[in-house]
Formats: C-alpha cells, sequence, structure tokens
C-alpha cells in the first residue's frame, strides 16, 4: 500500500475535524484559545489519531465515524508535550521546529492550556454518544482516561523523572516507556476498533499489536535522539543525554537498540496478521515507525 498516501488522507481528516473541534481563537478567553490551536495545530506525525481511525477500519468500520475520539487522542497527546517542555519538567524551547508553548506564551498560560486540552479531550469522546453503544463508549472513556494518567503516561513521566542520572535495568526500562509512551499507543490502536463495534479476540489482536507499536516508537525515538537530523524530528538532538535520561542507546547501545526496535515491529505486524487485508495500513505504519530516518 502507499502509507504515504494513507498517512496524508488521515491526517487531512483529522486536521479538518480538530479545526472544527477545538475552541475558536476569537472565544473568551483569546490567549488561551491561541494557545492550544498553537500547539495542537502545529506539524506533527498524528500517530495517535490515526492509530485510532485505522483500527477502526481494521474491523469495518470507517474513521469518520471516530474522528471525535481521534481528535481527543491527539488533544491529549498535545497536553503532554506542552506540560514536557516546561522548565520544571523538560525545560525544553523548541518543538517541532518552532518555540515551545511556554516560551510564547508564558509558563501559566502554557499549564493552564494543557489542562484545557486534557478536560476538552474527555467532551470530545462523550461528544460520540448516540453514534456508539453506552457500553464500549464507557469502556473507551476508562481506557483513554488509564492510559493517560497515573497507570500510563503521567506514571510514566513521574518513572522517567526518577530515572535521572540513575543506574536501572532493563526491566525497569521498558515500565516506563510502557507507561509514558507505550500506554497512550495502544489506547488509541484499540479504541478506534472498541467503538466500531470490534469483537474481543480483535481487540485484544490491536492490545498486543499497540504494546509493541509503542515500545518500537520509543527505541526509535531515543535512536533519533542520538543520531537523527534535528530538522526533520523537531527538536534538539543530545536533549536525552544532556538531561541524563534513561534510554536504550544508553542502556544497550545504539545497534542492539534498532535490533530491538525491529523486533517489537516484527511483533507488532505478526498481531494484527490474523485481521487480514483491513489492517495492512496498521502493519505498514508498524514498519515506519522503527524505519523513520533511521
Amino acid at each position: 500500500m502507499d502509507l504515504h498516501a494513507y498517512l496524508r488522507e488521515r491526517r487531512d481528516l483529522l486536521e479538518a475535524a480538530l479545526e472544527r473541534a477545538l475552541p475558536r481563537v476569537s472565544d473568551l478567553p483569546q490567549r488561551l484559545h491561541e494557545s492550544i490551536r498553537y500547539s495542537v495545530m502545529a506539524p506533527g506525525k498524528r500517530l495517535r489519531p490515526i492509530l485510532v481511525m485505522a483500527s477502526a477500519e481494521a474491523v469495518g468500520g470507517s474513521a469518520e465515524a471516530v474522528l471525535p475520539t481521534a481528535c481527543a487522542l491527539e488533544c491529549i497527546h498535545a497536553f503532554s508535550l506542552i506540560h514536557d517542555d516546561l522548565p520544571c519538567m523538560d525545560d525544553d524551547d523548541t518543538r517541532r521546529g518552532r518555540p515551545t508553548n511556554h516560551k510564547v506564551f508564558g509558563e501559566a498560560m502554557a499549564l493552564l492550556a494543557g489542562d484545557a486540552l486534557l478536560a476538552l479531550a474527555f467532551e470530545l469522546v462523550a461528544s460520540n454518544a448516540s453514534a456508539v453503544a453506552p457500553d464500549r463508549l464507557v469502556s473507551a472513556v476508562a481506557m483513554i482516561a488509564r492510559a493517560s494518567g497515573t497507570w500510563g503516561m503521567v506514571g510514566g513521566q513521574v518513572m522517567d523523572i526518577e530515572a535521572e542520572g540513575r543506574p536501572i535495568s532493563g526491566e525497569w526500562l521498558q515500565q516506563i516507556h510502557a507507561r509514558k509512551t507505550g500506554a497512550l499507543l495502544t489506547a488509541s490502536s484499540v479504541v478506534g476498533a472498541l467503538l466500531a463495534g470490534g469483537a474481543e479476540e480483535q481487540l485484544e489482536r490491536l492490545r498486543e499489536y499497540g504494546a509493541h507499536v509503542g515500545l518500537a516508537f520509543q527505541i526509535a525515538d531515543d535512536i533519533l535522539d542520538v543520531v537523527g537530523d534535528e530538522e526533520k524530528i523537531g527538536k534538539p538532538v543530545g536533549s536525552d543525554q544532556k538531561q541524563d535520561k534513561a534510554t536504550y542507546p544508553k542502556l544497550y547501545g545504539l545497534e542492539r537498540s534498532l535490533a530491538m526496535a525491529r523486533t517489537e515491529s516484527t511483533a507488532a505486524i505478526a498481531a494484527v496478521e490474523p485481521l487480514g487485508p483491513s489492517a495492512e495500513p496498521l502493519r505498514a505504519i508498524a514498519h515506519y515507525i522503527v524505519e523513520r530516518d533511521l
């Protein structure tokens, strides 16, 4: 399949939906809405919402039917990036080749923009109530909330901060990444299919896919922080080393890390093989995640 065409089409679909879903700059408080739009509408891969759409399609649903939830996942991702960049966290000045949110709007506004985006995400998921079976919608809300909070992304960020400058085991590093990055990617890989009426066996395949894809993605990100092109990845190369973060290249070296990423990608592809041709975009994405600019 032509993955680049697929990603471009789904990205265009998503960004049109985001334009409709996000508060208008003309609405009060205007500065907050400028801050929100600055980060959400910044150029990006849109991987999480595209996985929501692709997982729905993999079980016979449509991308359009899960757009509100796809937008929600992008809002949560944007919230996490805004907060990660703050001086109290990673203290980054640039994101996706532009000044970070707090550099443009100030720390207080960036903090509040992230808070507002997390709330908006659940408003968007709930907005799909008339088109989805109630039990599936409740399960989707619970899945996204768990992946976002202490059992997922937020908890992983805490573990990542606590690991800075400390020797840790490979098992502990995997736990950090499974929560910080993997949990939301796994939720993205399952929730679209859940809302589209996927069977439990299909959802389990997609959970397995998401877990492997999440780890592959983070290992690849760790590698790109060492050898990537700063203009392409949209952030300073070497920031992980500067902050003495726990990473796969630091623990295993570049060559072994790349082999591990490819192993995870292969496992993700195998997980959704039984879903047939409709899961081809998911398989192509799993391959792309590891091979991008490496």
